[in-house]
């Protein structure tokens, strides 16, 4: 399967997108994801590539990789890097794994004179849905403490443990402690399978709430960005 990599988000926050490859997810260990195949022998060439479809419109480039930032070898970061001043990018936001919290503040400091954002694989709060059935590896409880480190955050909508009461605290405990949220609805995957019906609940009493929320993104399908 061909993977779109360049997207623009024309609305709420308007950005473009791009979903580079890096040396895969070192975690691999979440029970519902993937993401982590999409690897390849010479990631840079790829990544230089997609970066040559970014023309700045926005001022805002997200930047995924099926993991974290810190797996994209120095070659994509310095390219990324240039893209972000030649367009005069103000604004960049990666993903990352909680395992690398500790990272952020180098990414910054390479990124310097640039709005660095940090997007955090959550998921959802509630620790035993989290760390037993998702295995996400957060051992944290505390939200804030969770949160500190991280600007938004991704939470999942559709897996076997979850109840609308679970998904609605998880939403109003991400607008607490998180400048914004993208909530996923879980796609069957070669890992796990979607609970179809805690999806169904969600759409007709949760999703009418949130849809026109300037904080939230909220993607049914996991190509809603365009890109994947």
């Amino acid at each position: 399967m061909v993977l779109k990599r360049y997207g623009i988000i024309p609305f709420k926050h308007k950005r473009e997108i791009v979903l580079l490859q890096g040396r895969g997810c070192a975690y691999k260990q979440c029970t519902f994801c993937d993401y982590y195949l999409d690897v390849g022998e010479d990631c840079d060439a790829l990544n230089q590539q997609v970066l040559q479809s970014v023309d700045g419109r926005y001022g805002v480039l997200e930047v995924i990789n099926s993991g974290s930032f810190n797996e994209l070898n120095l070659a994509t970061l310095k390219e990324i890097r240039r893209i972000v001043f030649f367009h005069k990018i103000h604004t960049v936001i990666f993903e990352c794994h909680y395992l690398y919290r500790h990272h952020i503040s180098s990414l910054k400091e390479f990124f310097d004179g640039i709005e660095v954002r940090v997007k955090l694989g959550l998921e959802s709060f509630d620790f035993t849905l989290r760390e037993k059935i998702l295995k996400k590896g957060i051992q944290e409880q505390d939200p804030q403490k969770i949160a500190q480190f991280f600007d938004e955050a991704n939470l999942l909508v559709g897996v076997n443990g979850q109840n609308i009461r679970t998904i609605s605290k998880d939403i109003k405990l991400g607008l607490e402690f998180f400048d914004r949220l993208c909530i996923n609805i879980m796609c069957d995957n070669s890992k796990m399978k979607a609970n179809q019906g805690i999806i169904e609940e969600f759409k007709i009493t949760l999703l009418p709430l949130y849809w026109e929320n300037n904080r939230i993104d909220i993607l049914l399908e996991n190509t809603d960005f365009g890109v994947g």
